[in-house]
């Protein structure tokens, strides 16, 4: 059951946006209902997301309204999605997760606009639209720049649901780790929940007694536990979804994956008029906001290859996975 305080929540914020400057409603305004399954400052996916909604709040004012309910459990989601589809002409799943619940919920709202961020291909409900952003291919680039970054010559990976996106984005890291280093070692595991510290932790120090220097992940708050490792450790993560160089020593390099333009991507063709269902690829080829590397202080050379690297895949020289 959605709990009492996630309700409160999405209802509290929804308030906030009606009463704020930047909220002040129109008669007309676009009702945009969003849920965020995990944190929205989890420094992964969730808060990659809050932050397009909030980007987008600030760009279109009294124009949109917003109810955002957050940290919802898998078995949560139909009822959260419904009581979001119950008050808005638009419903936003954030992550992959969402999909089967918003496949299901959709049917029972055939009016409401849903969209994935994070969908998959099969998205086929005249009413949904699925974006995919593909972190498969920026994965590959980020097992590229860990290669070059290894002081050990063994890098790791951490996921948490293992689903197929998840898992195609960790063989391509690995794949791209060996595309730069043949003989790296590479090592991946799952804990099977995106926000379990515990369990990433320990994966984490797992791998870092095999010799991993460098790690990579596809974690929402699960990614303290592998914080808490390589800091104890001295050991270094490629973090993701967004840039923030600079910020952090733990993180010398992050992959950008554009959820928060996915969710400013989908409010902007709302709130035009041009909001399409079906699937949509994001990706590299949908420029530098959608999929990126940064890397914080490269080496000489260093982006010089990652980029012949993003263009190569991009051009399909370089041919990954799907996800």
């Amino acid at each position: 059951m959605v709990s009492r305080r996630n309700i409160i929540q999405g209802i509290a914020f929804s308030a906030f946006l009606m009463t704020s400057p930047l909220g002040a409603l129109a008669q007309e305004a676009l009702t945009v209902g969003i849920l965020i399954p995990g944190s929205k400052s989890d420094k992964g996916w969730m808060e990659s997301s809050y932050n397009g909604l909030v980007a987008a709040q600030e760009k279109y004012g009294d124009k949109i309204k917003v109810q955002m309910i957050e940290n919802i459990s898998y078995g949560d989601m139909e009822q959260a999605l419904t009581q979001l589809a119950s008050g808005n002409s638009m419903v936003i799943g954030v992550g992959g997760q969402t999909q089967a619940a918003v496949l299901k919920i959709a049917q029972r709202f055939p009016d409401i606009k849903f969209s994935i961020v994070g969908g998959n291909a099969g998205v086929e409900l005249p009413n949904v639209a699925g974006y995919d952003v593909k972190q498969a291919e920026i994965a590959f680039v980020a097992g590229a720049a860990a290669a070059m970054m290894s002081k050990t010559g063994t890098v790791s990976y951490v996921g948490g649901m293992e689903i197929p996106s998840i898992v195609n984005a960790g063989k391509e890291f690995g794949n791209g780790a060996k595309y730069i280093n043949p003989e790296i070692k590479y090592i991946e595991s799952y804990t099977g929940d995106f926000d379990d510290v515990a369990k990433s932790k320990e994966a984490t120090l797992a791998a870092i007694a095999q010799g991993a220097d460098i790690h990579y992940h596809i974690l929402n708050l699960g990614l303290r536990g592998m914080e808490q490792a390589a800091t104890e450790k001295g050991t270094h993560i490629i973090g993701s979804y967004t840039n923030y160089c600079g910020t952090d020593p733990l993180y010398p390099a992050y992959s950008i994956t554009g959820v928060g333009y996915q969710v400013g991507y989908t409010i902007d063709q709302a709130v035009a008029g041009t909001w399409v269902a079906g699937y949509k690829p994001f990706g590299l080829a949908m420029g530098a906001e959608a999929s990126d590397i940064a890397v914080c202080d490269p080496a000489p050379g260093m982006m010089e290859k990652l980029d012949a690297i993003m263009d190569d895949i991009k051009s399909g020289k370089i041919s990954v996975l799907e996800g």
